[in-house]
């Protein structure tokens, strides 16, 4: 078999992506191909309910992959031409977890094509995923941690005064509960249940989960919507509990900015938000909480991604052992 497309009779049209490079790609293929990968894209976000996030990135592998195609004159899939493709990305630098990510994706677009007809067969399923080394994540100390949620509250108060209380809920949040930097911009004010001290979190997948926070977190919130969101609500903030300074949403490029310049004023360097997810995973493995408790509160769908953290507690405690035992 050659794995030849199949058109349908019916041309979905969607945006497959915002990307400059990846939308000239896509304006390059074939009809059949340009098809595809329309349907495909609309396919994850209505039926598998992916981000928008994940989305861009599938489609932007698969355009490269049928561009590869179409550059060589091959109009269909074959394992041979996924093997191929992903020699000449290694060939080229791209790194393993990347690769990863590329292969998962035309696995997964072309099980889709075969499912639905596009290939009379689908050859992704005799692919081998390349094998994405896992590094362990910087973390910060507890003590480091502390210094950065409450570097806003340290600074005196100035003009933009809601703005570095908004950063502190920021902060605050992210550290408390642990949730991705795409959770926190999506939560809305009645997401958050004051009495409970919780927070209702749309996770991947569209997984719901509720992640408790404590009283640090609780009274940058309280001071937050009593002292700083009322300064910068506008006609474009809606129920969102965290502004930007145009009033709309809070955007997580936004997030980044806050997290990393908090970081350096702190004299940490250079942090993210997930760094702060990572940290606020290990300490709790450190404090004792069980691994299920903390894959629940992350929203990991696999133990196998929060068992990470455990290698993270494993390498501190060899690292204190290291310096401080006599026979170490």
């Amino acid at each position: 078999m050659t794995g030849r497309w199949r058109t349908p009779h019916r041309r979905l049209v969607s945006h497959p992506t915002e990307h400059n490079s990846t939308r000239a790609r896509h304006a390059d293929l074939t009809d059949a191909a340009r098809d595809a990968v329309d349907e495909f894209a609309r396919h994850l976000a209505a039926e598998r309910n992916r981000s928008a996030h994940t989305v861009r990135a599938y489609v932007a592998d698969v355009v490269g992959l049928l561009t590869f195609a179409g550059q060589r004159g091959i109009d269909g899939l074959t394992v041979a031409l996924l093997r191929r493709w992903l020699a000449d990305l290694r060939a080229g630098g791209v790194a393993p977890a990347t690769l990863a990510r590329r292969s998962a994706s035309a696995r997964t677009f072309t099980a889709w094509a075969h499912r639905v007809g596009r290939l009379d067969h689908d050859p992704g399923a005799a692919l081998a995923s390349p094998k994405a080394r896992r590094t362990l994540p910087d973390v910060l100390r507890a003590d480091q941690a502390v210094t950065l949620v409450t570097a806003p509250a340290t600074r005196p108060a100035v003009a933009d005064d809601a703005v570095r209380v908004r950063d502190a809920a920021v902060l605050e949040l992210l550290y408390a509960t642990g949730i991705r930097v795409s959770e926190l911009c999506a939560l809305d004010i009645r997401d958050v249940d004051h009495g409970r001290r919780v927070v209702r979190v749309l996770g991947k997948g569209g997984r719901e989960r509720t992640v408790p926070y404590g009283l640090p977190a609780q009274r940058a919130l309280d001071a937050w919507l009593a002292d700083g969101r009322p300064l910068l609500a506008g006609p474009a903030s809606g129920s969102a509990l965290l502004l930007g300074v145009r009033g709309g949403r809070l955007q997580p490029t936004s997030v980044r900015t806050v997290v990393a310049t908090w970081a350096r004023a702190a004299g940490l360097g250079h942090l993210s938000p997930h760094g702060l997810r990572h940290s606020a995973a290990t300490h709790l493995l450190d404090g004792g909480a069980d691994l299920r408790s903390v894959q629940e509160l992350l929203g990991h769908a696999s133990l196998g991604s929060t068992q990470l953290y455990t290698h993270v507690s494993v390498e501190r405690l060899r690292r204190a052992v290291n310096q401080a035992h006599p026979r170490a």
